[in-house]
């Protein structure tokens, strides 16, 4: 079990909990703390052929991102299946999966789960030239300007809140920018772009209803209009489970996307432009991203929409 530390008071109840409910039930746990970004990876890394017989991640969709990148080095399908307890902010892959963030949910998931092979995404680009893999999503515009200028105080105190703020920051700094989107060779246009592989954002919102994590296809949602309106439009839609009708609204299948930004009309480069995975600031444009079909086995509720 590798666990990031860093939680309020509520988060550290929940994990001792999940850690209580499995050792009371007999499992031979080895746990690994993290200190520092980058550890859960590198954690993840050192763990030896025959040393267990699943990893847990116990943290947010950071943390999970982190260990899923330690399992999968180098683009490789992982030869260990992974669970999650998870005690992020929004825990999209936990309402993804339908686990929730119940400590008893989580350890009878982990001893009692389906594991079931699921697709990834890869990308590559300024800041990861050799490359990243992602559970969730990678996004580029305002989701990605706001996950970039995050202030980490603030989530620690204020959790989603803090995005909020940052989001709305994001929208009143934006610049008249738009991207060139690439889905398997075909050219859009966007203002915004959410290459999904998952079908949740940001919690329990649906951004993207066909996206699947063992589809090795991604749902590439691109959105047409800018500027504080649109940005208010769409995430109202997103609230009321009406993106996908909303107008400049688009949801694209492929498995092979590449986001590039010309300069904008202030005639600034784009390369300075945030990409984000998982929910974590991880590259700039331009990135070019794909699926990796069967690369991570992962334990589901049998009860939950992958357990089936």
């Amino acid at each position: 079990m590798i666990h990031n530390p860093v939680a309020g008071r509520r988060r550290r109840q929940r994990f001792q909990a999940a850690l209580d409910l499995l050792e009371r039930d007999g499992d031979e746990l080895s746990l690994r703390t993290t200190e520092a970004p980058g550890d859960a990876t590198r954690l993840a890394r050192r763990i030896e052929p025959g040393e267990a017989d699943l990893v847990v991640a116990a943290g947010g969709d950071g943390t999970i991102n982190e260990v899923v990148n330690g399992l999968v080095a180098d683009g490789r399908p992982a030869s260990l299946p992974l669970a999650i307890v998870p005690l992020g902010t929004s825990n999209v892959l936990a309402v993804e999966i339908g686990l929730g963030t119940s400590p008893a949910a989580a350890a009878r998931t982990i001893r009692e789960g389906v594991v079931r092979r699921i697709s990834l995404g890869r990308i590559t680009g300024a800041g990861i030239p050799d490359g990243r893999s992602f559970i969730l999503m990678a996004g580029a515009g305002v989701d990605a300007r706001a996950v970039a200028d995050v202030n980490p105080s603030l989530k620690r105190h204020f959790a989603q809140g803090a995005y909020v703020w940052a989001g709305l920051r994001a929208v009143l700094r934006s610049r008249d920018l738009r991207y060139r989107v690439e889905v398997d060779g075909a050219g859009h246009e966007a203002a915004s772009v959410i290459v999904a592989k998952a079908s949740r954002y940001g919690g329990p919102f649906i951004v993207a209803r066909e996206a699947r994590l063992d589809d090795p296809r991604f749902q590439v949602c691109l959105f047409e209009r800018a500027g504080f309106w649109a940005a208010g439009f769409y995430g109202l839609a997103l609230a009321l489970g009406r993106l996908e009708a909303a107008p400049g609204f688009t949801s694209v299948p492929g498995r092979k996307v590449r986001i590039t930004a010309p300069a904008s009309q202030s005639g600034d480069s784009s390369m300075a432009e945030p990409v984000q995975c998982d929910g974590d600031d991880m590259a700039r444009l331009p990135v070019a991203i794909e699926v990796v079909p069967d690369a991570l086995s992962l334990v589901v509720p049998r009860a939950g929409p992958y357990g089936r």
